[in-house]
């Protein structure tokens, strides 16, 4: 196609994953519900952290910034969609979608590196609880945290960026909630090799180093608590569960699915 034919667009149409009016009745309720539980649920954890001291420890602070990040994470792209489902009008600016974009993958991101910085603490203070004060100082765990910002912050904008190269024509339609990578890249009509590879394969090393720590931390947290004798000698005592292990498959699942996964075709 003639570069001549190309034009910048101006805007997208978020439509959902609905047209049927009554469906989208159903879906608002819905995700509503699913966004009002989110958010009062993570603003519960982060108030019940920041107001009682015994708290007010690596663990978690780690803890009260993944509810920050999830927190963050649904309000950039929950609202939008409920806007959509109750008017016609379902458009977002081209500055918008990319703006939702780069929110998107640096916040699935930065809660990907936080669940493996919590993996790293709950390591030491299991394994090497001797020299937990010590390694787990307030000045790492705020090193930690910054490094895990950084890192999310130059991958988003990094994607983002790339994005700004691409050139879309045809159809606007988005049959999606939000404005997702794999999306937006099958709307383009211009060469996107650069970013599928570079998607591909930062995406690999951003999600599947982490969750290969978390893995490795957990199986030897495991694996001195058992070798930890009971008052008996008989029975060995059961591995604790904090909060973190109940957390880490569905956020690690959600972060990469939410960038790294191919969607279906946009018609």
């Amino acid at each position: 196609m003639d570069g001549s034919n190309h034009s910048r667009v101006s805007e997208f149409l978020l439509l959902g994953i609905s047209e049927s009016p009554e469906q989208q009745r159903v879906l608002f309720w819905v995700f509503l519900s699913m966004y009002l539980v989110t958010v009062v649920g993570n603003m519960l954890i982060i108030l019940a952290i920041g107001s009682d001291s015994r708290l007010h420890t690596p663990m978690y602070f780690f803890l009260a910034n993944l509810s920050s990040t999830d927190l963050f994470f649904v309000t950039n792209t929950i609202p939008k969609m409920l806007v959509n489902l109750q008017s016609q009008n379902k458009a977002i600016s081209y500055a918008g979608c990319l703006t939702q974009l780069y929110f998107l993958v640096s916040l699935v991101t930065l809660d990907n590196l936080i669940l493996a910085t919590m993996a790293y603490d709950r390591y030491v203070a299991i394994c090497q609880p001797l020299h937990y004060v010590t390694v787990m100082s307030p000045g790492l765990c705020v090193s930690l945290l910054a490094l895990c910002w950084a890192l999310s912050v130059l991958y988003g904008l990094t994607l983002t960026l790339l994005m700004t190269r691409v050139t879309f024509c045809g159809s606007r339609k988005i049959h999606y909630i939000f404005c997702e990578m794999y999306v937006l890249l099958r709307l383009a009509c211009s060469n996107t090799q650069v970013n599928h590879t570079v998607l591909i394969t930062t995406g690999i090393f951003i999600f599947l180093t982490p969750c290969g720590f978390m893995i490795t931390s957990y199986v030897r947290i495991v694996r001195a608590i058992l070798r930890i004798p009971s008052a008996s000698g008989s029975t060995k005592p059961s591995p604790p569960v904090p909060p973190i292990w109940l957390w880490s498959p569905s956020s690690t699942g959600r972060s990469a699915w939410s960038i790294c996964s191919p969607s279906t075709p946009t018609p």
